[in-house]
């Protein structure tokens, strides 16, 4: 059976392709002082020139030239260019084959360059263990091969030996990943893990297939049917830490291979990689039923909010023309009143003079009945739909693992509070419950003359812990979307063990000291060439008047002839409303949180510290000029 190829054709042939950039053609094959001394030692235009192309050929792309292809026609000329020989010379290059094995030779003697061998195999495999932890993608690793090659001056091999290189290290990268995901797993974790391939009772599908059923509509049978599916992954009871053992990517690749596959596929997977599998699909599976089940409870809840305001609004436009007989009719009720005040006239003859006493009494009955809530708020309407959430929200609460910043703590107190009398089926809420928490809006609703009203202190809690998971407050354990902040960092052990060694993979120092003065250094560098370039009034679309500095509008970037293609590709866009996008725009920053995190404490710190300092400590250039304060310029 053939192997199974982890590239493509293009991006086989895309490994060793020349740049036809102009700037990197330039970056790779400018030759310095040594290279041009060493090609001039050869004599005749044609064997300078094609020595030098050799020589480019070995460097980028690790190769050796073919005896009959032609060189890449950029590539001969910036090399024509630079050794200041005519580019057909090359055309009486290589007429005698010892001369091209001559220079092969002489290349790998004084530049250091050996072909690929059988001891460089396995040096090769090692050196991509560490990504293949990361990442099984054929390309990332080949070219991450290639590279660290060209670095070593290894001329390349074939694609089939590369591809056979990153194949080797996805086999050994896949089998420590197993080896990780179960080593501590027990007899009854395997037992409780093969009963997912099972049938489940009354059913046709297998007990993995109704776990990773997703819910259709958001109300409380789905919500009940999906809270049961998080129990069953839940029961499962895997040994704590167990997906930190792999790198996420490998653990989403992992699931997503097992989740494609039929549960009749997953039985005759060899035992370490079955378990390992549906490990994955577990850890995965419960974060996803997780953030389902916390989306399904805020899309209830902004049903019940939707309904009770429709109800609102519809109550009110029903009532408008008995609102409007009630206005119109106080209104003379007020004028009359009014008139008899300024003529000195009885006010209740007044009154009775526009309507009988017993009317105007019924009148003011009917106007109680009518009147809106002071404010004029929909949120009493709420308590109508009660039900709909006391028929999930006890196994909500209790099943999922909250926990709160300092900010949230009295929602938390609140939920902990409400999982109590659930357990003790109270009906009462504890006088001395939390209610810092409730919001003004609320407090007429929750709090009264009698003590604080169940039913509302349950929406109230229900509804704040939506808003707190949203804003990032509020925290669930085994959750992808709702998960604390800090797990998207460096563990706190792992980052003081590499602090301490010194081994912290940043781009910039970690010694807040180091990192200040070097960058302090290069901003009085940067303000120095532009006070020279001031003083010179060579300053790039600036001029410098008495009057201060005037800097040349940008001019558009985008070519003329492109502007008609944008706005046409505008007109196929889907218009979206403002609310979808900031929804969507908010649920992919919390996606990408993970990958916005790009320094430590310590180096947010130093760099608060260093703008401070930088805003604060004005560098005055050495200038007949006015100096150019710190302000407004960044290194």
């Amino acid at each position: 059976m053939p192997r199974r190829s982890i590239l493509s054709s293009a991006e086989r042939d895309g490994l060793l392709t020349l740049p036809d950039a102009k700037d990197e053609l330039i970056r790779l094959y400018t030759f310095n002082d040594a290279d041009l001394a060493i090609i001039q030692q050869h004599r005749g235009p044609a064997n300078r020139l094609g020595f030098a192309v050799h020589l480019c050929y070995m460097r980028h792309p690790g190769i050796l030239l073919a005896v009959d292809a032609e060189p890449f026609a950029p590539l001969l000329r910036i090399v024509a260019a630079q050794i200041k020989v005519p580019v057909d010379a090359w055309q009486k290059y290589g007429q005698r084959a010892e001369t091209r094995r001559e220079h092969l030779l002489e290349l790998q003697s004084v530049f250091g360059f050996w072909t690929f061998a059988t001891r460089d195999y396995r040096p090769s495999v090692l050196s991509l263990n560490e990504l293949a932890w990361r990442t099984d993608k054929g390309i990332v690793l080949a070219t991450a091969l290639v590279d660290g090659l060209r670095r070593q001056h290894v001329l390349l091999p074939t694609a089939s030996v590369i591809e056979r290189v990153c194949a080797e290290v996805i086999t050994r990268a896949n089998r420590r990943i197993h080896a990780a995901l179960t080593e501590s797993l027990t007899i009854q974790h395997c037992q409780r893990l093969d009963e997912l391939l099972q049938r489940k009772e009354g059913s046709k599908t297998t007990r993995l297939g109704w776990l990773r059923q997703s819910a259709s509509k958001p109300n409380s049978r789905h919500m009940r049917e999906h809270i049961q599916r998080l129990k069953a992954w839940q029961a499962l009871d895997l040994p704590a830490g167990v997906e930190r053992q792999v790198h996420q990517n490998r653990l989403l690749k992992i699931a997503r291979e097992g989740g494609q596959m039929t549960p009749a596929d997953l039985a005759k997977f060899e035992p370490q990689r079955r378990y390992a599998t549906l490990v994955a699909l577990a850890i995965e599976g419960t974060a996803t039923i997780t953030d389902e089940i916390i989306d399904l409870h805020d899309r209830i809840i902004g049903k019940l909010f939707a309904a009770a305001k429709n109800k609102h609004q519809q109550q009110f436009q029903s009532s408008g023309k008995a609102i409007n007989d009630k206005v119109r009719l106080y209104a003379r009720i007020g004028r009359a009143l009014l008139d008899a005040k300024q003529s000195g006239g009885d006010p209740f003859a007044a009154i009775e003079a526009v309507m009988p006493w017993e009317d105007f009494t019924a009148s003011v009955a009917e106007a109680q009945q009518l009147a809106q809530p002071e404010g004029f708020d929909f949120l009493h309407r709420i308590g109508e739909s009660y039900a709909t959430l006391r028929r999930y929200a006890p196994e909500f609460l209790d099943v999922l693992k909250l926990r709160a910043a300092p900010a949230a703590k009295g929602i938390l107190d609140a939920i902990e509070v409400l999982r109590t009398m659930n357990a003790d089926n109270a009906r009462a809420v504890p006088a001395d419950a939390p209610t810092a928490f409730i919001k003004p809006r609320w407090a007429k609703l929750v709090l009264s003359d009698a003590g604080i009203d169940r039913r509302y202190y349950e929406l109230c809690a229900l509804s704040e812990l939506k808003n707190a998971l949203r804003s990032g407050d509020v925290w669930v354990q085994g959750s992808r979307q709702f998960k604390d902040f800090e797990e998207y960092l460096v563990p706190a052990d792992k980052f003081g063990a590499l602090k301490q060694a010194s081994e912290l993979p940043l781009a910039v120092a970690t010694d807040v000291d180091q990192y200040l003065q070097g960058r302090l250094l290069l901003l009085e560098q940067q303000l120095a060439i532009v006070n020279r370039m001031a003083a010179a009034d060579e300053l790039p679309d600036a001029i410098i008047t008495a009057s201060g500095l005037k800097i040349t509008p940008l001019d558009a970037t985008v070519p003329e002839a492109a502007q008609a293609l944008i706005d046409h590709a505008a007109t196929l866009l889907p218009h979206v409303k403002i609310t979808e996008l900031l929804m969507e725009a908010l649920a992919q920053q919390r996606e990408g949180r993970r990958r916005q995190v790009q320094a430590t404490t310590a180096d947010c710190r130093g760099l608060a510290y260093f703008e401070i300092r930088f805003l604060r400590r004005p560098l005055v250039a050495r200038s007949p000029l006015p100096p150019i304060s710190c302000a407004g310029f960044r290194p």
